[in-house]
């Protein structure tokens, strides 16, 4: 029925756990100690452990977190001679799946095999239904058919299941945090928690406390112990958004949570070991700012165990329609406006945009139309657009006069309201289509400080 490692060091209960459990039609592997336990471990795949609680060299505890640290998701059944609730409750703690004590009656063994036996079973099924309703959720998301985002979503269905840590670098707007959550939910640890950091959004004073939490009286208006986002994520995932703009002075302490899985509090002395697999997101070429000397070459490294480069949307020939159509059915849906597609100028217009602002700012073009539009079918005038792009992708409808005004010259900003928000986001997108994406950049020629920038792009939509 399944296969069972045993591991005791006295013959006798050795014996006896094997005499019941192949009567109730189990295989059983034997071990005196961890040593030979991770041996047989080497050849043989089991389903689950019955294991002392104290052992020579190394404890049954000690044994239950190498396991862990493997990546072995065996479940463990922790058994004792010397049963007291302090080791029951660190057993379970560490992640034994029981805990029996000594001397174990052969019903009594073979009933805990068995419901461990059917946890185990119902657990995998569990994982397998989400993961399921997990690609079902990401194909919903992420659309698109191009071969630039197929090539993109093969490494992410590759690389989810993994530990391994991800760095994901593209142009804002083109989705790198659906991509991160992806990576989440494909994993085995989509039923953990997503924690996102926006590293540009958080004062430099707090980004440290932020990541690894605070003790209470850390520093003034510490009031009490607050977790970070490592600490918060155990389990799960821990998204690092825009990690190019965090200082380099943490970046240190960064690599050795990375490396270690363990940090300190702020404040705090007693180190805390985690278990939270990292993906991170940049807008910049890090390579570049490793060459430049604002992000550490160690750090770098150890993020882009995995790279992956998301393609600008106008590098995706043929989403832009399949992504509009998806974005105004949805718009139509929440805004109870009836929709009968795009005309075929619209379309024309959408395959035709540039679109610096990539696919967020296909979608707020789109959502915009549908929500202004009279019409259900949405025509090139629902589109705010500058009037140089309709103008450059429509043909004329009234012969040119005189009185036409000239196109604006290569470069402006076209305006079509007095809207102060309207005119900072539409500087905004230029300087950033100019310097292609580069945050400091564009806030040169805004005339900005680049932590203002970085706020007013991060700021909630009104």
């Amino acid at each position: 029925m399944a296969t069972i490692l045993c591991v005791d060091d006295t013959p006798a209960d050795l014996e006896l756990a094997r005499e019941a459990l192949e009567e109730a039609g189990h295989e059983v592997l034997t071990a005196e100690h961890v040593p030979a336990a991770l041996q047989v471990l080497e050849e043989h795949e089991p389903d689950l452990i019955l294991s002392d609680y104290r052992l020579p060299k190394v404890s049954g505890l000690e044994f239950l977190n190498i396991l862990l640290r493997k990546g072995l998701g065996i479940p463990l059944i922790m058994s004792t001679a010397y049963a007291t609730v302090e080791d029951a409750v660190s057993s379970l703690k560490a992640g034994a799946i029981d805990y029996v004590t000594k001397p174990v009656r052969p019903e009594e063994l073979r009933f805990a095999v068995a419901q461990a036996l059917e946890l185990t079973s119902l657990r995998r099924e569990n994982a397998q239904l989400r993961g399921e309703i997990s690609q079902l959720r990401v194909r919903r998301e992420i659309l698109g058919e191009s071969a630039a985002l197929r090539k993109v979503m093969e490494t992410v269905q590759t690389v989810a299941p993994t530990r391994a840590t991800v760095l994901i670098q593209g142009e804002s707007g083109t989705g790198k945090e659906l991509l991160a959550r992806a990576l989440h939910d494909l994993s085995e640890r989509g039923g953990g928690p997503f924690v996102a950091l926006n590293c540009a959004a958080i004062p430099e004073t707090l980004v440290e406390s932020s990541l690894f939490g605070h003790e209470k009286g850390a520093f003034t208006g510490a009031t009490k112990r607050v977790p970070g986002a490592f600490e918060r994520a155990h389990g799960g995932t821990l998204l690092l958004d825009e990690i190019s703009e965090m200082q380099i002075e943490l970046q240190a302490k960064l690599l050795r949570a990375l490396q270690e899985q363990e940090f300190e509090r702020v404040g705090g002395t007693s180190p805390i070991r985690v278990d939270t697999r990292v993906v991170a997101t940049t807008n910049r070429d890090l390579a570049g700012e490793v060459r430049a000397g604002r992000f550490r070459e160690d750090l770098y490294f150890r993020l882009a165990v995995v790279p992956i480069k998301v393609p600008a949307l106008r590098e995706r020939s043929g989403d832009v329609l399949l992504l509009a159509q998806q974005f105004a059915r949805r718009a139509a849906d929440q805004n109870g406006k009836e929709l009968t597609g795009f005309s075929p100028e619209a379309v024309q217009l959408l395959n035709a945009h540039t679109w610096p602002g990539n696919v967020r700012e296909l979608q707020h073009a789109v959502e915009r139309a549908v929500i202004l539009s009279r019409d259900p079918t949405l025509r090139p005038s629902d589109f705010d657009l500058t009037g140089a792009e309709l103008r450059s992708v429509l043909p004329d409808r009234e012969p040119a006069s005189a009185a036409a005004p000239a196109a604006a010259p290569e470069g402006t900003v076209m305006l079509h309201s007095l809207d102060v928000r309207e005119a900072e986001e539409a500087l905004i997108e230029e300087a950033l289509r100019r310097t292609r994406g580069n945050r400091t950049r564009a806030s040169e020629l805004l005339g900005i400080n680049p932590r203002t920038l970085r706020n007013k792009l991060n700021r909630p939509d009104d």
